[in-house]
């Protein structure tokens, strides 16, 4: 690593030896400096584009030029006539101040060559020819080389510190609420420009008077070979791993014209390249977004009843067979009518292996049913888990938008998520029991469950005239979830809790739960414009929520399944929650600052039926927040906001019953729950100088939340049975982030880091003698990322870094601290005019407390040959190269610090062939 740094700085240093630098002042015609001017370098021999750049806001600009070379420099700016200068680099640096004269003839900016870059209000816009070496095969590898923008490993966008919303190609949208599927599928050859639209507004009405600076857009414009006709790629292979055969398949096509687009993608494989994972399905919005959360004050959200469905770590496991399949599609049937919509379907086979530390850090616990001595105890469990789990994913979305004039706008949505999930896992755990022949016998669990949710957006957007505008928007959730749960195995802690039958060996109980949700939310937003700077806003909506929710356990005795009749395990609950609102807000602009302030008046009403009684809770709330965004230049923005916020929790922790977490792990919620409180405070900052291509974005996150809803745990053993209550100690987080980015003509330097520091309380209560006491736990969380990263025409590529994440907690009194550190390194070489070899590599070693626990490199080869002007592609591609056999994966919460080993696919080889449409 350290020879490879030594490289990279005679490179750089060379490549700075060799320029020369011209600088000076673009100004107009009366001596005003002018910022944002385009300023681009010709070179006369080459008729190629050697430098370009933009003025700062004083007019400074600034050339990298080749020595001893004659340059056409020319400067255009919207509104100016545009300026051709010729310039002879010798040895020395050039400075000249250039003039401009007004030009009225000229509405928009005269480029007399192809920018690389251009910058017009709050849109930047990529020429992604001049960033390609050649070797980029889908969109993701072309995002990576544009200055401002980061693509990370899960193939999600970010745009200054922003994640990108969405992606549309042409102006359509490209599988809404989602990224990864644009990033890594997208053919590289296709686009021709790259658009970033910041503050982008899906309602051009609200635009002057709605908050957009978290929305980022990036529209994508096809080159004019790919309009108008089919596109895509077909891909297919086999190969080897292990004794195993191995198989790939990739067709994808894509069309589109003005009128209507479609996008077919889909992939069948089984060497561990995962499209769409589950995760991915359970945070996968289809675009929807809340209607009131951070923007009212009120967090309800409806929860998840997943019983523990292990994910992929890395998107890695021991074997995965993928099959996938997705169709996106737009059509105007008018200029004023846009439909749009798509269909996705994931399936997967996933075996997983896994062995897992846990230490538990806790006064409570009794080896041997024996009381603890006085002090802590500090107790270990190690188990190795064996888990096969099939899924079948769908999602299915609908859109319509109606726009018969600029004065209103109607859309509509409908959004359909399904699945058949199902779990089995093999536990082994050192506190296993042996049976009547001293054998250990495993403890055996199976979950499934087969989640529908119907989600419909209903949005009508009217202008009145210029100072009255009205927009009302209604959401509603109908969510219906079945989770079951069996587990098997010899002994259960917490049996006589739930009522089993204490003889049975083994026990074989079962859980079934039908949670079935219907939400409604509904605002109208009123703003009255008072001028271009100012304005108030007027908010009346409602939240109006119901849930049901039933779960009964069953065991298996002589063969017969027996309901468990204990009242304690049953749950039969009709939870009802209200929020009627009323939101005032002024936000005016003077000179560089932008304030926006006001509050929201809150009604909340819940009740909740259950085990015969009814709870019942009303009351009122005022929620204040504000904002103040200083605009410092055109691309340099510092924003302080803070808002006081109040949280409810679903149905899931108000159910009383008993409840099945894991076969080691009980709950019981608690009917009183009351809400949470929340201040939060953010300073962010971030700054795109286009002048010398630094990207500067910084946050800073505070959060104070009283009365959280904690966890209130008794231990029996390691098994645990938890409540919930409402916490009188208060939790605090801080938070920041960095990130630094600095660009030049072939080389791109990256630094970043994320700083948590975390105070939590449980609590835990003593079987003994029931006694609660209150557990502070302190985590301290970073992450350090530096990269470095060329981007030359013929020469070779290369991507050199260096992570690390530091884990510390301080658990109860118990100290642990796990770093990992990552450099990595990835090649990228064209080479014989037809021949590209491209690598990733990355080494891993993870720290405990001072002490190496585990060191593993996964090295990814792939060799590719396609003849000039050729449609065909043929590539050996060879994953795991190294063979690593295993990943590390830490984590810690307020029960325990666990350390898991992760078993991953071998070494796998592919001979591939792809055919390009």
């Amino acid at each position: 690593m350290k020879k490879i740094l030594l490289v990279v700085i005679l490179m750089t240093a060379w490549g700075t030896y060799a320029q020369v630098t011209m600088k000076g002042v673009v100004k107009d015609s009366i001596g005003n400096p002018l910022e944002m001017a385009n300023v681009i370098a010709i070179n006369k021999q080459t008729k190629k584009l050697d430098s370009y750049g933009f003025t700062d806001s004083k007019g400074n600009y600034k050339l990298n030029l080749k020595k001893n070379s004659n340059y056409s420099i020319k400067v255009s700016y919207i509104g100016k006539k545009t300026v051709e200068v010729s310039v002879n680099s010798k040895d020395s640096d050039i400075e000249k101040s250039i003039s401009m004269l007004t030009d009225d003839t000229l509405d928009e900016v005269n480029i007399t060559y192809k920018m690389p870059v251009t910058v017009k209000g709050d849109t930047i816009v990529y020429d992604a020819d001049s960033f390609k070496s050649g070797t980029e095969k889908k969109l993701g590898d072309v995002l990576k080389k544009l200055p401002g923008i980061e693509v990370n490993d899960d193939g999600e966008i970010e745009v200054e510190g922003k994640t990108v919303k969405k992606v549309m190609v042409e102006g359509k949208d490209f599988f809404d609420g989602d990224s990864k599927l644009a990033t890594k599928n997208i053919p590289a050859d296709a686009i021709d420009k790259v658009q970033v639209l910041k503050n982008h507004s899906e309602v051009g009405q609200l635009s002057s008077v709605t908050d957009n600076e978290d929305n980022v857009v990036i529209n994508l414009k096809l080159k004019e070979g790919k309009k108008n006709f089919w596109f895509g790629e077909v891909t297919a292979g086999i190969g080897m791993g292990t004794s195993k055969e191995r198989y790939i398949a990739h067709p994808k096509l894509f069309y589109y014209n003005p009128k209507y687009s479609v996008n077919i993608i889909t992939d069948v494989n089984n060497i561990g390249e995962v499209p769409f994972t589950m995760r991915d399905y359970f945070k996968f919005t289809g675009g929807f977004r809340s209607l009131g959360g951070s923007s009212n004050g009120t967090n309800f959200n409806v929860g998840s009843n997943d019983i523990s469905f292990l994910t992929l770590q890395n998107n890695r496991a021991k074997e995965i067979e993928t099959k996938f399949g997705a169709v996106n599609f737009s059509y105007s049937p008018k200029k004023t009518w846009d439909l749009s919509g798509f269909a996705i379907y994931s399936g997967n086979k996933t075996d997983i292996e896994q062995m897992t530390s846990r230490t538990y850090s806790n006064a409570t616990i009794d080896k041997n049913n024996i009381p603890p001595a006085a002090g802590k105890i500090i107790d270990t469990e190690t188990t190795q888990d064996q888990t096969d789990q099939v899924s079948d994913l769908g999602l299915f979305k609908l859109s319509s938008s109606y726009k018969p004039n600029s004065a209103n706008q109607f859309d509509y949505d409908i959004f359909a998520k399904v699945s058949g999930q199902e779990q089995k896992q093999s536990t082994i755990s050192n506190r296993t029991f042996l049976n009547a022949n001293n054998e250990i016998v495993p403890i055996n669990q199976v979950s499934t469950q087969n989640p529908f949710s119907l989600n419909q957006n209903l949005n009508y957007y009217y202008t009145l005239n210029d100072k009255n505008i009205f927009a009302f928007e209604a959401q509603h959730l109908w969510q219906d979830e079945d989770p079951f749960y069996n587990a098997k195995l010899e002994q259960l802690s917490f049996a006589n809790l739930i009522g089993l039958n204490l003889t049975a060996n083994p026990f074989d109980v079962m859980q079934e739960k039908r949670i079935k949700t219907n939400k409604f939310d509904a605002k109208l937003d009123y703003y009255y414009v008072l001028n271009s700077k100012s304005n108030i806003n007027v908010t009346f909506g409602s939240t109006l929520s119901n849930q049901k929710f039933n779960s009964t356990i069953f065991e298996i005795l002589n063969g017969n399944r027996t309901s468990v009749n204990k009242t304690e395990s049953i749950n039969d609950v009709d939870f009802t929650f209200n929020d009627l609102y009323l939101g005032l807000h002024y936000k005016f602009i003077t000179g560089i600052f932008t304030f926006n302030q006001g509050f929201t008046l809150h009604n909340y009403t819940s009740k909740n039926t259950q085990l015969g009684s009814v709870v019942d809770n009303n009351f009122t709330k005022l929620l204040p927040d504000a904002s103040i965004k200083v605009n410092l230049k055109k691309s340099e923005t510092l924003r302080l906001r803070y808002s006081m916020q109040t949280s409810f929790t679903d149905v899931n922790q108000l159910a009383q019953g008993y409840v099945f977490n894991n076969y080691n792990s009980l709950y019981s919620g608690n009917r009183e729950l009351e809400n949470s409180l929340s201040h939060n405070v953010n300073l962010s900052y971030f700054s795109f100088n286009m002048f010398n291509y630094t990207n500067i974005f910084g946050s800073i996150n505070y959060s104070k939340r009283i009365d959280a809803i904690k966890s209130n745990t008794q231990f029996l053993g390691v098994n645990q049975v938890r409540t919930s209550i409402n916490s009188l100690f208060p939790d605090e987080t801080i938070s920041g982030r960095l990130n630094f980015q600095k660009s030049y003509r072939k080389f791109k330097i990256t630094l970043g880091g994320n700083v948590s520091y975390a105070k939590s309380n449980s609590l835990i209560t003593n079987r003994f003698n029931n006694e609660i006491t209150n557990r502070l736990s302190k985590t301290f969380t970073q992450s350090y990322t530096t990269k470095f990263s060329t981007n030359f025409r013929s020469a070779p590529n290369f991507d050199v870094g260096y992570n690390v994440a530091i884990n510390n907690s301080n658990i109860g009194g118990v100290k642990n601290t796990f770093t990992t550190h990552s450099p990595y390194m990835n090649l990228d070489v064209f080479f014989l005019k037809e021949f590209g070899f491209t690598s990733k590599y990355t080494y891993n070693q993870v720290v405990r407390d001072g002490e190496t626990i585990d060191k593993y490199g996964f090295l990814r080869a792939d060799l590719t040959y396609q003849k000039k002007d050729s449609q065909w592609e043929y590539k050996i591609g060879v994953t795991n190269l190294l063979n690593s056999r295993s990943l590390n994966q830490n984590s810690s919460n307020d029960i325990f610090i666990s350390n898991s080993t992760y078993i991953i696919q071998p070494r796998i080889a592919v001979l591939s062939i792809k055919y390009n449409l």
